[in-house]
C-alpha cells in the first residue's frame, strides 16, 4: 500500500469516527444532551475538511508499533477536538480575527462570539471526557501527555508568545520557540500517544519526538510561505494577514524559508528511519510531501 493510500485509509476511520462523537441535538434543551446551537456550533468546526494530520499521526503511530487501531480511536478523536477548539478561539476578534478557515465562515462569524467561546471550551473538555473512557492501561499516561503538550506547556504557550509578539522585533529562538509550541507540541503528542498505546519503549517514543518537532516546524514554515505565496481559495483561509506577526517568512525571506524548510524535512526522514520500516513506508514520504506545499 502506497502511504498516500495508507493516510486515506487512517482519515477515513477519524472521518467516521468524528462524525459520531458530537451527536446531533433532537431539541434545544434536553437534559443528558449537548444543547442544540452548542453542538452545532461544535460539529461545525470539527466536521470541516481538513488534513486530520494529527490524528492520523496518532493511529499510523499506533499502528507500526503492532497496536490495535481500535483503541486509538478516541485518542485521535479527542487530538483532533482539541486541534479544532484552538483554531476556533484562534480566529477569535480578541485574537487574529480571521473571517475565513477551511474555505468556510469562521466559527464566531457563523455562530457568534460567545457561542464559539463556548464550542471551544466544550469540544476541549469532551476530548478529556473521552479519553477518560478509555480502558486502555495506558489511558492516563497518554492523558497526561495531551494535557501538556496542548496545555500552559505547550500550544497555549505558544499562542501566548504569538500574539505577545505580533509587531514587535524577536529573534530565531523567540520564533522556533512559537513553532515548537504552537504546532509542534499536538504533533509530538500524536506520535507519542500512538507509540504509548502500542506500549512502545522510551527510545522508539524519543524518536518519534523528535521526528514530530521536525515534521511540525516543517509544516509551519511551510504555512508561514503559503501566506506569502498562496490564494486564500489555495489555502481555505485569508492570506497576507501575517505582515505583523513574527513568521518565518518575515523574519528570514522566503528563500531562506524554503531552504529552512528542506532542512526541517530532511531531519524528519532522518528520525522517521528508527519506525519507519522498510515495509511500511509512510513517515518519511509524509514529511517529503510538505514540501510540495510551497512548489
Amino acid at each position: 500500500m502506497q502511504w498516500s493510500d495508507r493516510y486515506t485509509y487512517y482519515q477515513n476511520i477519524v472521518e467516521e469516527a468524528l462524525d459520531s462523537a458530537i451527536p446531533l441535538a433532537v431539541s434545544p434543551w434536553e437534559e443528558g444532551q449537548i444543547p442544540q446551537r452548542l453542538a452545532e456550533a461544535m460539529r461545525y468546526s470539527l466536521l470541516s475538511k481538513g488534513k486530520r494530520i494529527r490524528p492520523v499521526l496518532l493511529l499510523a503511530a499506533l499502528d507500526v508499533a503492532g497496536g490495535d487501531l481500535r483503541c486509538g480511536i478516541p485518542f485521535a478523536v479527542a487530538i483532533e477536538m482539541i486541534h479544532a477548539y484552538s483554531l476556533i478561539h484562534d480566529d477569535l476578534p480578541a485574537m487574529d480575527n480571521d473571517m475565513l478557515r477551511r474555505g468556510q465562515p469562521t466559527n464566531h462569524c457563523k455562530f457568534g462570539e460567545w457561542t464559539a467561546i463556548l464550542a471551544g471550551d466544550a469540544l476541549l473538555t469532551e476530548a478529556f471526557h473521552i479519553m477518560a473512557q478509555s480502558d486502555s492501561p495506558y489511558a492516563l499516561k497518554v492523558i497526561k501527555e495531551m494535557a501538556k503538550r496542548a496545555g500552559a506547556y505547550g500550544m497555549v504557550a505558544g499562542q501566548t508568545a504569538d500574539l505577545s509578539f505580533e509587531g514587535k522585533l524577536a529573534d530565531e529562538n523567540m520564533l522556533s520557540y512559537i513553532h515548537r509550541h504552537k504546532t509542534s507540541d499536538l504533533f509530538i503528542a500524536s506520535m507519542n500517544a500512538g507509540f504509548m498505546l502500542a506500549g512502545s519503549d522510551d527510545g522508539l517514543i524519543k524518536a518519534a519526538e523528535n521526528y514530530a518537532k521536525m515534521l511540525g516546524l516543517a509544516f509551519q514554515i511551510t504555512d508561514d510561505l503559503l501566506d506569502v505565496l498562496g490564494s486564500s481559495e489555495e489555502v481555505g483561509k485569508a492570506v497576507g494577514k501575517d505582515d505583523d506577526k513574527l513568521t518565518w517568512t518575515n523574519l528570514k525571506g522566503v528563500e531562506q524559508a524554503k531552504i529552512d524548510a528542506e532542512k526541517a524535512v530532511q531531519k524528519a526522514v532522518d528520525y522517521a528511519q528508527s519506525f519507519d520500516f522498510s515495509d511500511y513506508a509512510f513517515f518519511a514520504p509524509l514529511a517529503q510531501s510538505l514540501l510540495q506545499r510551497v512548489k
